[in-house]
């Protein structure tokens, strides 16, 4: 049965079930051949499902797929492969102690030894031989004759099986392949470097590779932009643009509606599970799409307001971290977080966001520098949670407290421990102002007791802060666990958590006892941002927190964290895209090479002019700036 020749992909029909939840229900969808067709749709709406359909990883429960116009069966990655399909997803599938060259040739059929054809010429040489000396009844002759065929045979079995384990072992002939298909599309990439060796910009364009190398010429990219600079898109897009007018034909998965705008032909929306359109981008524009996406008018606007009685929670000071070999991650760093403002931190990927945030919270050893946190304290009453009884004296004497009618506490000796214990009980003894803590003697777990939350969202997104094995409750039961005062684990208070989460991010999800694993990139991330958000933080830090999230999702996180501003909290926020940073931040720390290139006023500044310090590695700036 055929269908339409001028389609690369058409697919009918198509319904996945996993037990009671629809992934995909009754979609048709097609791709040019010769276009760039992006697949547009909020977290968990089907989209890695219904490409895994047609790379082999699923298999379709109702419906018909056709390649170039034929009905297919696709049961495995390898048919897809056979059919010249190739997809890049989210997570690579890459050895990491193999060279780029090896992982892109992992799987090639090295050259058969065909032991007929050696026989068969063998057996035409010696024939006249043979002949000869049976008609002689020469006995020793033909055996002497069979003995030097078969010595023949044999070496030549094994000189085709050296040149086979050379082929696959050193691929030289595989190499200069590689290097015709670099040139063709403008890859920029050494191929004899080992992969843990490279960036992750570095390690998608292997992955990219590896597709071509195979012969696709249907790509699909599972969001090929979630962690690349605005450079490196800016490359891929170019080497994208090549690979149409070669005549291949992509599907692109992404939530970035203004990447949609730039590279795609068409655009493809999808609605919980289900197709509700295919638009050509001349025709469309942002908010149309985000509509489409939602099913609901959406605003997209980021409403930022003026901080007030923002006071500083953190100052930094000279903080200088090292990188493992020995270079520096952030040099000589001086800044100072308010509370009760967002401060966004801006550079091209690399130059030291990740150290920075890590260096505050105790997970990177500092190499020199301070850090003073200022913790918000001032007319709270003390608590024997935050403090010991030997600690509260200690702090009398300096003058640190006062009672309920303001009256200062200069000294505790005439008190005995129960006395003291009693009056901080009775919410008697109140601190003066903030508390004034040093953090670089503290290690990572006591920075978090004093409310200073890092939420990072790193390149693999399960990396750190969660457990991919484990479920969304038992992941907020880390957080949370130490503080039980049984043997046995109280689930009451993480399950009414997660279930909140759940509820106002919107987390699809069979349940909340589901493995965080099998979740959606972007719903893992809600769950992640969610839960460190819920903890009541004094500073929290969030690292690139809207990253593959769906336009929606994004808002509502941007949303969260003014939430989090207007209860004054010191927001620190890193994010690549310059224009949500322009319109979320007060102020933003401009990175370059590890160091501040510039501290400005977001309201008061240009996208090119943050572009500029970004590049800047000279003494530090203040544009803006009131």
């Amino acid at each position: 049965m055929t269908m339409n020749n001028e389609y690369a992909i058409e697919m009918k029909h198509i319904t996945k079930r996993f037990g009671e939840v629809v992934a995909n229900r009754d979609i048709n969808l097609n791709l040019r051949k010769g276009e760039i067709l992006s697949l547009l749709g909020e977290n968990g709406s089907g989209k890695t499902t219904l490409m895994n359909m047609i790379s082999g990883i699923y298999y379709p429960d109702e419906g018909e797929i056709y390649v170039n116009g034929e009905l297919v069966k696709i049961t495995s990655p390898k048919d897809a492969r056979d059919l010249r399909i190739g997809m890049v997803h989210q997570h690579f599938k890459l050895i990491d102690v193999f060279t780029a060259c090896d992982n892109i040739i992992l799987g090639d059929e090295p050259p058969k030894i065909n032991r007929k054809q050696v026989y068969m010429r063998l057996r035409e040489k010696y024939s006249a031989s043979m002949k000869e000396a049976l008609a002689n009844k020469d006995y020793e002759t033909r055996k002497a004759i069979n003995k030097q065929a078969f010595r023949e045979g044999i070496k030549t079995i094994i000189n085709r099986r050296i040149q086979r384990d050379k082929v696959r072992f050193l691929s030289k002939k595989r190499s200069v392949r590689i290097n015709s298909i670099a040139q063709s599309y403008g890859f920029n990439i050494d191929f004899s470097r080992k992969i843990y060796d490279m960036s992750v910009s570095e390690k998608q364009t292997v992955e990219i590779f590896k597709t071509l190398y195979k012969g696709a010429e249907i790509l699909i990219l599972d969001e090929p932009t979630a962690v690349l600079t605005p450079q490196e898109i800016s490359k891929l897009f170019d080497i994208l643009r090549k690979m149409k007018e070669d005549g291949k034909s992509i599907i692109i998965i992404t939530h970035k509606l203004n990447e949609v705008m730039e590279i795609s032909d068409r655009i493809a929306i999808l609605r919980k599970g289900e197709h509700v359109g295919t638009v050509n981008k001349d025709e469309t524009n942002e908010k149309e799409l985000a509509n489409l996406m939602v099913g609901e008018k959406i605003e997209l606007n980021i409403n930022r307001k003026m901080p007030v009685n923002a006071k500083p929670r953190l100052y930094i000071t000279d903080l200088t971290i090292k990188n493992k070999d020995g270079t520096n991650a952030i040099s000589n760093a001086t800044f100072t977080i308010n509370g009760g403002e967002i401060l966004g931190i801006a550079g091209i990927s690399g130059n030291g966001q990740k150290e920075l945030l890590e260096g505050i919270a105790g997970l990177q050893k500092k190499e020199s520098g301070e850090i003073i946190f200022h913790n918000p304290k001032e007319n709270k009453p003390v608590t024997l949670f935050h403090k010991t009884v030997k600690q509260v004296r200690e702090m009398a004497e300096q003058g640190f407290f006062h009672d309920p009618e303001g009256n200062k506490i200069t000294t505790l000796k005439d008190k005995s421990n129960k006395e003291v214990e009693k009056l901080i009980n009775d919410e008697q003894i109140i601190f003066y102002e903030d508390e004034i803590i040093n953090l670089n003697d503290r290690t990572p777990r006591e920075i978090q007791q004093l409310g200073i939350k890092l939420s990072f969202v790193p390149e693999d997104r399960l990396s750190m802060g969660l457990v991919g094995n484990m479920s969304i409750v038992d992941n907020m039961l880390l957080r949370s666990y130490r503080k039980g005062n049984s043997i046995f684990v109280n689930r009451k208070k993480p399950k009414a958590l997660a279930d909140k989460i759940i509820e106002d991010l919107n987390v699809v999800t069979p349940s909340d006892m589901t493995q965080v694993r099998k979740l959606s990139g972007g719903n893992v991330q809600k769950v992640l941002v969610g839960r460190e958000i819920s903890s009541s933080p004094k500073v929290l830090m969030t690292a690139y927190p809207v990253r593959g999230l769906d336009i929606n999702s994004s808002y509502l996180i941007y949303n969260l964290l003014n939430e989090q501003k207007e209860k004054g909290v010191a927001v620190l926020y890193v994010g690549e895209d310059l224009d949500v940073l322009l319109q979320l931040c007060d102020r933003i720390v401009v990175l370059c090479g590890g160091k501040i290139s510039g501290i400005v006023d977001a309201r008061n500044i240009t996208k090119e002019e943050v572009g500029l310090l970004m590049t800047k590695k000279d003494n530090t700036t203040e544009i803006g700036n009131n």
